[in-house]
């Protein structure tokens, strides 16, 4: 019997991934990435800091491009290799990134009136344009609806799908009322290469939409109708214009078209999965199961989790979401996450340029490395971006502390890791203090396949051991698996995630394990992170500060002993 192969296509902030996977073993056959055309490295800016929007014609030609290069690919990685053995194909995309449409599904954008209209574009995740908004609806569901902020972590974010809505409609309201709808990255993908964009075809995954619009069974779907309208009335009637049901990842969205068959290469008629998030695959790329907190750690990073159905948990402050059936089907879905990690250390290095064409990455890496935890003097905040879990607000900034005339660039950025390893373990601590046990942590994504300085940072601030995902493309993987999960196990699939998790993934076989005496020193200046992170992120906390600086200099003198 032939080998069986199924394609994930992986839809990041700057590029899209196609990954061809044997789903008999995980291994990656071919593939093949392509960076967008619009735009700065992708993205479309202004003025507005805030400001970070796409072009949807490079979500279609990403998925041409990059599909037809990987089945070239895999046809000089494997003898005899036909594009007739790919059985699916699964979708991962940013999130939340919203797109308006037509009354056929299409994207305003490409339509001539609108074709240089940011607002009419995809409205990229990390869009913060609509932090008025965002705060507006945490408001008024606190006054309406608080069993909908109950879901997802007590703050709606400026991050997040209504938001983003309620803004375009106050600043763009011709853009606005041109749209039929709105529609999900995730879930566009997916209807287009299956033809299904119309309203009345398109399949809604739980992933976007649970986590980032407020879905869920037990109030009916999407928020009502009334409690939209309290923020304003148009927005009360798009509600009837989403879909009433949102499914899981195991569902198919429909099969290749002929148009796309014609396009990429592939032959029609193959089952395509319903759309989810990249953090959400990434981590069914890991292998997720209970009790395993997966980190995605690219320019920002996602935290998953996962609880059986039949488990009862309680409503966790600051997270972006618990979701039936997101994730994993099956489970519940728990997301957190940071809005900037990856992004941090390249605005150090390529923003400021601290030592010039010298200060690339891998030699600041090198140089901070031999420097021993503390020996800085320096601890920094990790909000360069806002803070997506657990203070939810895009309102807070960076900060560096302790600097001096002798302050070194690579000091600085041994601090802004260790700020993003401080900002881990709060969001592991705050799972745990709502019952959600953390028993093992995988991590997996560019930076954790990279650099081992920061992986080994993450284990001596967190205490536990630092796992690696097996796949350097975990999310594609599990865009991947998604695939085979839809082709099923009579065509040459998998039953089920379970059954794809066992074939599919696996862990590398180095762990980073943590040194006693560096987590003794980093449980000194976490303590002083936290009193930093609730001094400036919380109105309840104590802003007497005066002790900082003080302990900051008494650890660096024992460093350096």
């Amino acid at each position: 019997m032939s080998a069986k192969y199924t394609i994930g296509l992986d839809y990041g902030t700057n590029s899209v991934r196609a990954l061809i996977v044997d789903v008999a073993n995980g291994r990656e056959l071919a593939a093949a990435v392509w960076n967008y055309a619009h735009g700065t490295n992708g993205v479309i800016l202004a003025r507005d800091p805030n400001l970070a929007r796409q072009h949807p014609q490079d979500y279609l030609d990403g998925a041409e491009k990059t599909i037809r290069k990987a089945l070239a690919e895999a046809r000089k990685s494997a003898s005899g290799f036909k594009p007739e053995q790919v059985i699916g194909i699964g979708v991962d995309t940013t999130g939340s990134t919203p797109l308006p449409v037509d009354g056929k599904g299409q994207p305003l954008a490409f339509q001539k009136k609108f074709a240089n209209n940011p607002a009419a574009m995809a409205w990229l995740w990390k869009d913060h344009t609509s932090v008025v908004e965002a705060a507006e609806i945490t408001a008024k569901a606190r006054e309406l609806r608080p069993q909908y902020l109950a879901k997802c972590g007590g703050i709606y974010s400026s991050e997040w799908f209504f938001s983003k809505i309620l803004h375009c409609l106050r600043t763009s309201p011709a853009v606005f009322r041109a749209a039929h709808s709105w529609v999900e990255l995730a879930d566009y993908v997916p209807a287009a290469l299956t033809g299904t964009e119309a309203p009345d075809r398109l399949s809604v995954g739980i992933c976007a939409a649970g986590h980032k619009a407020m879905f869920h069974e037990s109030w009916g779907g999407y928020p009502d109708a009334e409690f939209l309208s309290a923020l304003d009335p148009e927005l009360g009637q798009l509600r009837a214009r989403l879909q009433p049901v949102a499914k899981s990842v195991d569902q198919s969205a429909g099969t290749l078209t002929a148009e796309w068959a014609k396009r990429t290469g592939l032959p029609a008629g193959i089952p395509v999965a319903v759309g989810a998030f990249d953090a959400h695959l990434g981590g069914v790329g890991s292998g997720i199961t209970p009790g395993t907190l997966v980190k995605i750690i690219g320019t920002s990073t996602c935290d998953m989790m996962v609880a059986p159905l039949s488990s009862t948990l309680a409503d966790v402050p600051g997270l972006c979401g618990i979701v039936p059936g997101s994730i994993l089907p099956g489970f519940h879905g728990l997301e957190a996450g940071q809005s900037a990690v990856g992004d941090i250390f390249n605005w150090f290095v390529n923003y400021l340029q601290p030592m010039g064409k010298a200060g690339t990455h891998e030699a600041l890496t090198a140089a901070a490395a031999k420097l021993a935890p503390g020996e800085s003097g320096l601890l920094a905040l990790d909000w360069n971006n806002g803070n997506r879990t657990v203070l939810v607000d895009q309102r807070l900034t960076g900060l560096l502390l302790g600097q001096t005339l002798y302050t070194t660039p690579a000091e600085i950025y041994r601090a802004l890791i260790e700020a993003t390893a401080f900002g881990a373990l709060a969001i592991i601590q705050r799972l745990e203090e709502y019952g959600v046990k953390v028993e093992e942590i995988v991590n997996c994504g560019g930076i954790a396949e990279k650099n081992p300085l920061v992986m080994q940072i993450y284990a001596d601030v967190t205490g536990r051991p630092i796992k690696i995902s097996r796949s350097g493309q975990t999310c594609a993987l599990g865009a991947a698996m998604a695939g085979a999960v839809v082709a099923g196990k009579k065509n040459g699939g998998h039953a089920d995630f379970s059954a794809a998790r066992k074939a599919m993934t696996g862990l590398k076989p180095k762990a980073f394990k943590p040194n006693a005496s560096a987590h003794a020193v980093y449980k000194r200046l976490y303590t002083l992170y936290r009193k930093l992170h609730d001094a400036f992120g919380t109105p309840e906390g104590d802003g007497r500060l005066y002790d900082v600086m003080k302990e900051l200099l008494e650890i660096r003198a024992a460093a350096r002993k």
